[in-house]
């Protein structure tokens, strides 16, 4: 596509409410394109794109598309939508979420983040630490970064950094000058075939950067070094807590919402440099883990200790990253985005290494039903390291398939899988019943999950006073 004639044209979004569509139309709003979309429901995504003059549809139809001449689609929607349905009626160009975002960033040098998990969060660090630098980035994000109160924004330098979501594996079509791999995992498999496949799509996005730039992979993950020996590239720097690491995480603590770590530096042919204090405000290894990626890719390419440092220690954090919502009764109620076993576990462990003296109370609520069919096992055994559970009813997400299990032989397996107790709600008034009668000072609960569960979460204070 050439971006100048682009100009004239009317781009449609079709599940424009998403945060990863969202923050493209955005950017692509400021750079001068004609920009509309439509989605099922109205969002605070949808509130920031009103407030920038992007037009929106509520609900799907054909007469949306009436005046566009390009479409780009999220990876949620399906091929029977109304809108995709008539634009090829019309022969109309129809572009994936991931194709236009190669498009409209083939001129930047960029900085890609991909993984299974913590790519929002390592996306959201370094764009910190970049604009720290004053290097004034295009950013795209799946999540909304404090700071910038956006999931996006268009600066005016060369750089720009961007979250690459796998789950419909255009994100192998995204350019890029450096990238970063935080883990690979067993998600999207109503995409790919196979973990395999997976680990494929990741090589093939490893072996995209040029030879003058560099991918950073975390070596803590089994998946990750067999993807590391499969690529064979040698354009390559490794970062984690495994003693093979260039950037190897040493000396960690914890104390509440804080993180503590010093970086040992093995660069190829230069001498070995000790990044000591660090700072973060956020808890687990996983976050230490994710903002060493973000200094890696930082400190390679220039940018000073002192910024780093600073940028992480004053980093605001990311929504529905571990952001607490309210107090009652002594206990602090977070929210979370955690939906898989292994973020389940990361968050739980962050907690209780922070926490040390509180009872961890989860509200978890299974996103996807094809997720929960094929992790089942897997989600019973996660929340050891809890002391109860909340189960509320899986959010299907648009998805009309069979769940492939009864919910209470699910609940009783949680209980006995992770050895705590487990109870049911059906909606946001039991789980507010449940709470109110239920939490005092020993407790710290945390809402999980990717569907309503957030909006639940933060309707609590008013149900509770009820």
């Amino acid at each position: 596509m050439n971006i100048n004639l682009a100009k004239s044209e009317i781009i449609h979004f079709v599940g424009i409410g998403g945060i990863g569509m969202s923050g493209l139309a955005l950017i692509m709003k400021g750079l001068g394109f004609k920009i509309q979309g439509s989605d099922k429901s109205f969002n605070k995504n949808i509130e920031r794109l009103k407030k920038n003059n992007i037009k929106f549809f509520l609900g799907h139809a054909e007469s949306n598309i009436n005046k566009a001449t390009i479409l780009v689609i999220s990876s949620a929607i399906k091929n029977n939508n109304l809108e995709i349905k008539e634009a090829k009626k019309k022969n109309l160009p129809v572009y994936k979420r991931g194709d236009m975002l190669a498009h409209i960033t083939s001129l930047k040098k960029n900085i890609v983040i991909s993984g299974s998990h913590g790519k929002t969060t390592t996306t959201s660090l370094i764009a910190s630490i970049f604009s720290k630098a004053k290097l004034d980035p295009t950013i795209i994000n799946g999540g909304v970064i404090n700071s910038l109160e956006n999931s996006a924004k268009l600066g005016k330098s060369e750089w720009s950094i961007l979250e690459s979501d796998e789950s419909d594996g255009s994100f192998v079509k995204v350019p890029s000058t450096y990238t970063v791999v935080t883990n690979i995992d067993r998600e999207h498999m109503d995409y790919y075939n196979s973990l395999d496949d997976l680990k494929d799509h990741f090589v093939r996005f490893m072996k995209k950067v040029p030879s003058f730039g560099k991918t950073f992979i975390c070596l803590d993950d089994k998946n990750n070094r067999d993807v590391y020996k499969l690529s064979k590239i040698k354009n390559i720097l490794t970062y984690g807590i495994n003693k093979k690491s260039n950037f190897r995480i040493k000396n960690i603590s914890y104390f509440e919402n804080k993180s503590f770590f010093d970086i040992e530096m093995n660069l190829p042919n230069k001498k070995k440099k000790i990044l000591k204090k660090i700072e973060i405000p956020l808890i687990g290894s996983h976050n230490v883990k994710n903002a060493t990626a973000a200094i890696s890719v930082s400190y390679f390419i220039g940018i000073s200790a002192n910024i780093l440092k600073s940028s992480l220690k004053n980093f605001k954090g990311v929504e529905r990253r571990f952001n607490k919502i309210f107090n009652y009764n002594g206990a602090d109620i977070y929210d979370d985005y955690a939906h898989h076993p292994t973020e389940i576990k990361e968050l739980i462990n962050g907690v209780k290494n922070s926490y040390k003296k509180k009872k961890i109370i989860c509200i978890f609520q299974p996103h996807r039903v094809s997720r929960l069919n094929d992790l089942k096992k897997s989600f019973c055994s996660a929340f050891r390291k809890a002391n109860s559970v909340i189960l509320c009813p899986v959010y299907k997400a648009g998805e009309n398939l069979k769940l492939d299990l009864n919910y209470y032989k699910f609940s009783k397996q949680i209980a006995k899988k992770s050895k705590l107790q487990v109870f049911l709600v059906n909606n946001q008034y039991e789980l507010a019943k449940f709470l109110k009668h239920y939490l005092n000072s020993e407790n710290i609960v945390v809402g999980m999950g990717a569907g309503s569960i957030s909006s639940w979460i933060k309707e609590l204070p008013k149900l509770m006073r009820q």
